[in-house]
């Protein structure tokens, strides 16, 4: 016997926002990481502060910022309110960039408030506490507000590649993170190496955004992901 369940506060508001997704005409884009450098980093950071863990994502959040400031069309947003006829684009200084939680209540968006400004260690420490809260459904309404960019880490939990929808009509842009693999690859000198990639996926709002304006931001992120001494160098 079927049996009706109401909707969730939350699966009701992901309804709503979801189907109104697909008024956006997404552009896609999609490319394979080698975060072999990067994994190393992490791995020498973690062993020198056991009691302070960081995972990929802060790294990534900071390369994203870092992209965006190059690329800020991605962290505009589409004003069609004010004069319907005349959409104009917003672009917006302060970087917000959020982070998609799997939490009992249903997906939700918490964001890091002015990622420029932060370090690897405080984004760490911010996306720890906005998870922690997040799982307790005690998110404020400036943790999920404000957000201009998302990064959605799916890859956390399964899956190599990755649709991401942009579910926020103040955003223009969502990039979604597939799990860490493991692959055989050949070095310019033809020796057999290991080496660590990740698939990152994105999506933008084509009525806005360009192809060549999200590769050449992909490909931004790559150069830090890839090479993590630039975000060395680039951070303030």
């Amino acid at each position: 016997t079927e049996t009706s369940i109401a909707l969730t506060p939350i699966q009701s508001q992901m309804f709503k926002t979801m189907t109104r997704s697909l008024s956006i005409p997404h552009l896609l884009y999609a490319d394979e990481l080698d975060i072999t450098a990067l994994s190393r980093l992490r791995q020498t950071l973690n062993t020198k502060t056991p009691d302070r863990k960081l995972s990929y994502l802060p790294f990534i959040v900071k390369a994203v910022a870092l992209a965006l400031q190059k690329h800020p069309l991605l962290n505009s947003r589409i004003d069609d309110q004010t004069d319907p006829a005349r959409p104009r684009l917003i672009m917006r200084p302060q970087l917000n960039i959020g982070v998609a939680m799997d939490t009992p209540q249903g997906l939700l968006v918490p964001n890091i408030k002015s990622v420029t400004d932060l370090s690897i260690i405080e984004i760490s420490a911010e996306i720890q506490r906005l998870s922690a809260l997040a799982q307790q459904a005690k998110l404020a309404p400036q943790d999920l507000t404000g957000g201009t960019f998302t990064v959605s880490n799916i890859g956390s939990i399964g899956g190599t590649y990755v649709s991401p929808v942009i579910a926020s009509g103040n955003e223009v842009a969502i990039l979604g993170l597939g799990k860490k693999r493991v692959v055989p690859s050949f070095g310019d000198d033809g020796e057999l190496r290991r080496k660590e990639v990740m698939n990152f996926s994105w999506s933008a709002d084509h009525r806005v955004v360009d192809g060549a304006t999200v590769a050449r931001c992909a490909e931004s992120v790559r150069a830090v992901v890839e090479r993590v001494e630039e975000m060395v160098v680039e951070l303030r």
